[in-house]
């Protein structure tokens, strides 16, 4: 399975760090399903762990909405709820704007540079040979690559979680979307606002795409 390389340079992950990583983009690529069973043997044999780093990943993952635990039934992958759509994009529309602003004014040369990477990616989003799961993992790279960006770990935090929440609605009408290569390719000019240092314009941009993915969802409903 493709991994969604988007997470910033640093220390090696630990084990738990890397359990919860993958998973995470699992549920949020709807590899495992909504309302999927969440088996802690399997996904530690998958992993090549053990049961507990998969455990601390399985905590974390519950605060985050992408999984629900009912007692006596198990552990299950979060359905996906339409109508949770108003309420995520109503905090991406205020977020995502602060954060491609502030990414603009305080992104370091290594920000940049990954920045600068996924656009070259961006470029090739038209290739025939790019699926919608592909352009859905480019997505989430420069999403995660701009909030990593702001410097400011309680805002890159929230925005993760809204984006992957936002992602699983996304990958749910993925077949009903029309343009995926447009949508996706909508981020180079944020990108470059963001290199550039263009504040405003970044904010800008970021607020219009925002818009655009929650018009697409509701036109494909």
């Amino acid at each position: 399975m493709q991994q969604v390389a988007t997470e910033p340079a640093g220390e090696e992950p630990s084990l738990a760090e890397r359990a919860y990583r993958t998973i995470r983009d699992r549920l949020v690529m709807l590899e495992i399903r909504p309302g999927e069973p969440i088996n802690e043997d399997q996904l530690a044999q998958s992993l090549g762990v053990g049961r507990t780093p998969v455990r601390e990943a399985l905590k974390r993952l519950q605060y985050e909405r992408l999984i629900t635990t009912y007692p006596r039934r198990g552990t299950f992958a979060t359905e996906v709820n339409i109508t949770d759509l108003a309420h995520i994009s109503e905090v991406r529309q205020e977020l995502e704007p602060l954060a491609a602003a502030l990414a603009a004014r305080r992104a370091t040369a290594a920000d940049r540079a990954a920045l600068t990477a996924a656009l070259g990616e961006l470029e090739r989003a038209d290739s025939p040979q790019r699926d919608a799961a592909e352009l859905m993992r480019l997505d989430l790279q420069v999403h995660r690559a701009i909030y990593a960006a702001t410097h400011n770990p309680y805002l890159e935090d929230t925005l993760v979680r809204h984006d992957n929440l936002a992602t699983r609605i996304w990958c749910l009408f993925i077949d009903r979307l029309s343009d995926m290569a447009g949508h996706v390719g909508e981020h180079g000019p944020l990108i470059e606002a963001v290199a550039a240092g263009d504040a405003d314009k970044a904010a800008q941009l970021a607020h219009g795409h925002v818009e655009g993915f929650e018009r697409a969802i509701r036109a494909a409903i």
